[in-house]
């Protein structure tokens, strides 16, 4: 982990974790889907892994990614 004051994260910003959280339940409910076999749910949580993307990259755009964040930073 860098010191560097300019150094920009690697991802922490609320669009990746909103990103990321997103796309974490799409997989867990697609790999419950297709444990169970629902099909359809599985293509469902399909479109949900990209609308997390979407979100992310939406999210990023508005300001709150890494680069333009808008949130107040946190000291560590």
């Amino acid at each position: 982990m860098s010191i560097d004051v300019s150094d920009p994260g690697h991802g922490h910003s609320p669009a990746a974790w909103t990103a990321v959280t997103i796309m974490l339940l799409a997989f867990t409910i697609g790999t419950t889907a297709f444990f169970f076999e629902l099909v359809w749910l599985v293509w469902a949580s399909f479109a949900l892994l990209i609308v997390g993307a979407i979100v992310g990259w939406v999210m990023a755009k508005a300001g709150y990614g890494v680069g333009e964040l808008t949130a107040a930073p946190h000291g560590h």
